[in-house]
């Protein structure tokens, strides 16, 4: 059995319900070291927001993997993180000139956020990620994160 539909047993999209997924790029690849890339990825982040599919609570974005935190507004969990996907690699490959090259693997690890849960922890936990890996030594230094509560 692939290792990506075993991430999808017993996914459930509730509208409403904080999620927390991680996905990395296709061979850990580290694309977004380059600044202009991993904007780019952020603002179809943003752009989720903006059309109604999601709020994000908080984000990070390594070289080879995301973190992200969002309330789902609408749709499913799958198609958000799939659309998502799709255009943050379509903007990439058309930025640096290689249409067609696989960013990301398929499938990604979610977790649906409980009502017991301290998000606000969780999204703590998500920003300092740069740190705990020795990439910067304050999180202030790693440009690709952001958080509600920050």
């Amino acid at each position: 059995m692939p290792h990506s539909y075993r991430l999808r047993t017993g996914r459930v999209s509730e509208t409403g319900r904080g999620y927390l997924i991680t996905t990395v790029t296709h061979e850990r690849q580290k694309f977004f070291s380059e600044f202009t890339l991993a904007r780019s990825a952020i603002c179809e982040l943003r752009h989720c927001d903006e059309i109604g599919l999601c709020d994000t609570l908080a984000f990070v974005l390594m070289p080879d993997h995301l973190h992200w935190l969002f309330q789902l507004r609408a749709g499913s969990l799958s198609n958000l993180v799939q659309r998502f996907k799709s255009r943050s690699a379509k903007n990439l490959n058309e930025m640096a000139g290689m249409i067609g090259r696989q960013v990301w693997q398929e499938g990604f690890h979610d977790h649906a956020i409980r009502d017991n849960e301290d998000i606000q922890g969780i999204a703590r936990y998500i920003v300092a990620n740069p740190l705990r890996i020795g990439i910067v030594r304050s999180v202030r230094d790693y440009p690709h994160w952001d958080a509600t509560w920050l």
